[in-house]
């Protein structure tokens, strides 16, 4: 196998793996407002769906159809509203979405196997209907949820297939597969549908994948693969809601390199971001569960840690201790250069309810850290 096919199979594997794995949360806070946006158009689809029954009456449909589809426009309706209305709760269930889309998949399984019970061919070849399998799937893309896309897939194929294999199972006679307004219901043209519903669900997981890569490029530090400004700006909440809730403690910490623009003068860039990396192993090594470690910008970084105050600066300290005892090595050959740090900790909720409060207050004594001669850790205003 040549390199071109190794790495094909590579990124193709890695795809996959990418779509089954659970959002992380800067994706599922993404996906909370694309859930809202998906509610929105369920809203609106549903109005619209009123009309199509109205209109087959108009234009001469059978009456059975029209009741069918107006009792279908009234549930969807009716539905719509009860999801939106969840969607716009300021907590996230996230059950939601999986009920919402087996909801879209299964209505429209629904509308077609009444239309099925007054007339065979109606059920199977009503593309007016069918065609909401292709919306209900493509509306999966708004949710940024890659096993959400697959999973809808997988259902609109399994309750079609289903369907279609019912309805040819109970009919006897074959002139209730033909009519002239919904033509000839055929095995073909079934399977046809089924393979349009699997490309759809390819096409829509591919976009899934698309924008979930360029949420990870908007949400990661390109040089050292930490959670960037974005991140922590649509995490923030989620992890205050979460301490709040469980009564819990939660601390930021500013972080800033001591005489870093030495470094980039004297030795240049590439030096530079050497030892931010060097600083990111160090630290990355002493983080425990449920700490996180984002850079902000150049050589500034926070480090989120669900503990009070006091237990926050002892951790923070014993980490501006390991940096320094930890030496810096330029480039091969160089002499070894010793790093520290200067820092600020805030804590919620006494130095502030949100992010900005928070980030202020530790700036503040970040910058009086400075002033007293850098290398230090303050948690307290002087």
């Amino acid at each position: 196998m040549g390199d071109f096919e190794t790495h094909t199979l590579s990124d193709l594997r890695d795809s996959w793996c990418r779509l089954l794995a659970r959002p992380d949360a800067l994706m599922l806070e993404l996906g909370a407002g694309g859930e809202l946006l998906v509610a929105r158009l369920r809203a609106a689809l549903s109005l619209f769906l009123l009309l199509l029954p109205l209109i087959n009456l108009v234009g001469g449909g059978k009456y059975g159809e029209t009741m069918i589809g107006l009792v279908g426009a009234v549930m969807a309706i009716v539905m719509s509203q009860v999801w939106l209305a969840l969607a716009r709760q300021p907590q996230r269930y996230r059950w939601l979405p999986w009920a919402t889309t087996t909801y879209d998949i299964s209505l429209t399984t629904l509308v077609l196997a009444g239309f099925a019970l007054d007339s065979p061919v109606t059920g199977l070849n009503s593309m007016v209907v069918w065609v909401f399998y292709l919306i209900a799937i493509g509306m999966t893309a708004l949710r940024n949820d890659g096993r959400l896309t697959l999973y809808s897939g997988t259902l609109a194929l399994a309750q079609y297939a289903l369907l279609s294999v019912t309805v040819f199972a109970l009919v006897r006679n074959p002139d209730q597969l033909a009519s002239i307004d919904y033509g000839t219901a055929t095995a073909s043209n079934q399977i046809q549908r089924l393979v349009l519903l699997a490309l759809m669900t390819a096409i829509t997981a591919t976009i899934v994948y698309r924008m979930q890569k360029l949420v990870d490029m908007s949400g990661t530090d390109g040089l050292t693969g930490l959670p960037n400004r974005t991140w922590l700006v649509h995490r923030f909440p989620g992890m205050l809601d979460a301490t709040r809730s469980n009564g819990g403690s939660l601390s930021v910490c500013l972080i800033d390199l001591d005489y870093f623009k030495r470094i980039n003068d004297e030795l240049g860039h590439l030096a530079g971001d050497r030892a931010l990396k060097h600083v990111v192993d160090v630290l990355n090594q002493q983080m425990q569960d449920g700490d996180w470690l984002a850079r902000l910008g150049g050589e500034e970084f926070t480090l989120l840690l669900p503990l009070p105050t006091g237990r926050a600066w002892e951790r923070l300290e014993t980490m501006r201790r390991t940096v320094a005892s930890q030496p810096f090595l330029p480039e091969h050959g160089a002499e070894l250069m010793r790093l520290t740090f200067s820092a600020g900790v805030a804590s919620w909720p006494q130095d502030g309810a949100d992010l900005s409060q928070l980030l202020r207050r530790a700036d503040l004594r970040l910058r009086h850290a400075k002033q007293e001669g850098r290398n230090r850790v303050l948690a307290r205003d002087p």
